[in-house]
Order: structure tokens, then sequence, then C-alpha cells
């Protein structure tokens, strides 16, 4: 997994339009790049529904927020659309982007092992550089840690 005081590894994925969104293009304010498993799932949509939630303090800090799943965009759009999330969904089908950031792990489920994409966050600054890496975030208590990442940047 990528550490704090790293360069974020710029991608291009689709969002859950279908189109194209380039990290590298949100440059000049910090970004919230949270990884999840699967869009529509339990602890997924608690995750979700908080940053939905307090979207308002996400846009006080200034912040963008990116949800990325190994889902396809019309899967993502669902996601969007049934419970009004009103944020960025992006589609990382191969898991290239999860590779890049470290977080494209091994897990293991009733015995079995399967490859997928392990709960984090990286709260990106203004200049692209990761200040803060929260592993194996909880999805109830997700937006009070990474909101007081985001206060610790202003």
């Amino acid at each position: 997994m990528l550490e704090t005081g790293t360069k974020a590894p710029n991608f291009t994925l689709p969002d859950q339009h279908g189109e194209p969104l380039k990290l590298a293009s949100l440059k000049g304010s910090p970004v919230v790049l949270y990884f999840y498993p699967r869009a529509d799932t339990p602890g997924c949509t608690t995750q979700a529904c908080g940053v939905r939630d307090r979207r308002s303090e996400y846009k006080a800090a200034g912040a963008t927020v990116l949800g990325v799943s190994p889902d396809k965009p019309e899967k993502l759009a669902k996601f969007d659309v049934k419970h009004d999330l009103g944020f960025t969904l992006l589609g990382d089908e191969d898991h290239s982007v999860a590779e890049a950031y470290g977080v494209w792990v091994e897990k293991s489920m009733y015995g079995k092992k399967y490859m997928g994409i392990q709960r984090a966050t990286f709260v990106i600054d203004a200049k692209g550089v990761i200040a803060t890496v929260i592993p194996k975030v909880s999805p109830k208590t997700h937006d009070d840690v990474v909101l007081s990442a985001l206060a610790e940047l202003a």
C-alpha cells in the first residue's frame, strides 16, 4: 500500500456516466480517493451514504470525493441513483488503479482465497501528494476520520 508523502499515481477511469476522469485534472484542491469492494453491498452502501450525508462538509473542505471499485460504470450509475449519492464513482474493472495504490490484495472468505479490494482511503493534497492513508477503514467511522484528515490540510 502506498504511504504518506508519496506522489499519488495518476490514472484515468470511467465514472458512473461512462465519462473518463483523470486524477491529474483535480490538482489544486484536495481529493479523497476511497477504494471499496463492490457497489450496493452493505458495508459499501454504508460508506457511500456516509459521504452523501456529509457532502456539505467535504465541499466546505474544498475536497473532491472519488469512490473506486471494480464495478462497471452501469452498475455504479444504478448505485448512485438508488442511493442518491451525488458524487463521483469510478470503475476500475481491470483493477490496475487498485494495484497501483496497493489495495488489490488476497482476501479470504469461508476458507476460500480470492483477489479483491481492501477498503482503504487516501487523502491527496492539492499538490498531488498523499497526505493521509487510512487502511482497512470502517464504513461507519470513515467520514469522521477523513474529515479530520482534511481539516489538518487546511
